[in-house]
């Protein structure tokens, strides 16, 4: 005979069964309503680079593969929740691991996480050698330098520039990830054109009697010849002294630009070398600048020193100590004295 179960016990059963399956249902489900985070600031440093760009939820996977978050979902939910989906900021941020995505999330916006990588280009390099340093600084190509190089349209060159040479401003430039060859030579031809408003360029070299181009020029050769910066604005006196003399110039770093060299050590034979460069046959400036200058070099050749000099020596080059002088005996003396500092070394 077949007894039947209590009703009472038979919804007391339903009830644990739905109980459990309904724990278990949520457990599945749980990850998508809350997604897993870790607590606290977290530990440690780890570098992470953002793309330009990148969605919250890419950046979420980013975070979440360097161990920095524990989900991309969670990551997304704080940045959906603080508005912030929308605006992240791209480059190379120092964070830390197991970090709870709200605090991710707060650390990619302070200025102090984010790792800035930069470079350098001093005052006075040429073309060549200032990419030589673009590329072992930055790790772009040489040869996408150099073609970006020669694209003068693309850089923004003034139409007068002629070509990059001392165009490309020497200052410290940010390097982000997708920082192309050409967007970079751009921006420091860019950086030239706010120096050369800022100083008034074209309005000051006309009131000298030159182009921009020359105006430049001479800059390039201050800063060639150049040792300490009060010496600046007297070479500039002394190419001007020349050129209204219609004497050659007669300077060793449009000899040595003209050979792509670099020495302390001029021959005879190095000044009878045919170029256009070689102000020794050629009067008056080169047809360009010899290097890029900087804003102290462009300051003296807009305002170069009062004084009769015509020629000068850098005597001791070592100390950058350069001489100056209005009388061919006294030049003639500093030039034994720099022979003598060459035979020393």
């Amino acid at each position: 005979m077949s007894r039947l179960r209590p009703v009472w016990l038979w919804v007391a059963g339903t009830s644990v069964l739905a109980a459990a399956t309904g724990t278990a249902g949520f457990l599945v489900i749980r990850p998508y309503l809350v997604p897993a985070d870790f607590e606290g600031p977290g530990s440690g440093t780890v570098v992470v680079e953002i793309p330009r760009g990148a969605s919250a939820a890419q950046i979420g996977l980013v975070l979440a593969d360097a161990g920095v978050v524990a989900s991309a979902r969670a990551f997304v939910t704080a940045a959906k929740e603080q508005a912030r989906t929308g605006d992240l900021p791209p480059g190379r941020f120092r964070l830390r691991k197991g970090m709870a995505a709200l605090s991710a999330l707060g650390m990619l916006a302070a200025p102090g996480a984010r790792v800035v990588r930069t470079v350098t280009v001093p005052e006075g390099l040429r073309l060549p050698e200032l990419l030589d340093l673009l590329a072992e600084e930055t790790g772009m190509r040489r040869a996408d330098l150099v073609r970006a190089a020669a694209d003068g349209r693309a850089l923004g060159l003034p139409r007068y520039a002629g070509s990059a040479e001392g165009f490309l401003f020497p200052a410290t430039y940010e390097i982000e990830p997708d920082t192309t060859a050409p967007a970079l030579l751009a921006a420091m031809v860019e950086r030239y054109k706010q120096v050369a408003a800022q100083l008034n360029l074209r309005k000051r070299a006309v009131k000298r009697g030159l182009s921009l181009r020359e105006a430049v020029t001479v800059a390039s050769i201050v800063q060639a010849e150049g040792g300490r910066d009060p010496d600046y604005p007297k070479i500039a006196r002394v190419i001007y002294n020349r050129i209204r003399a219609r004497t050659p110039l007669q300077l060793d770093a449009t000899v040595l630009y003209a050979q792509g060299r670099r020495t302390l050590e001029v021959s005879e034979r190095d000044t009878e070398v045919r170029s256009p460069y070689n102000t020794y046959l050629k009067p008056g400036l080169p047809p360009g600048p010899i290097a890029n200058p900087g804003e102290k070099a462009l300051i003296a050749a807009l305002q170069p020193d009062q004084g009769d000099w015509f020629w000068f020596v850098t005597t001791n080059p070592e100390h950058r100590i350069t001489k100056f002088t209005d009388k061919e005996s006294e030049f003639v003396r500093y030039r034994e004295q720099l022979n003598r500092y060459l035979g020393k070394r």
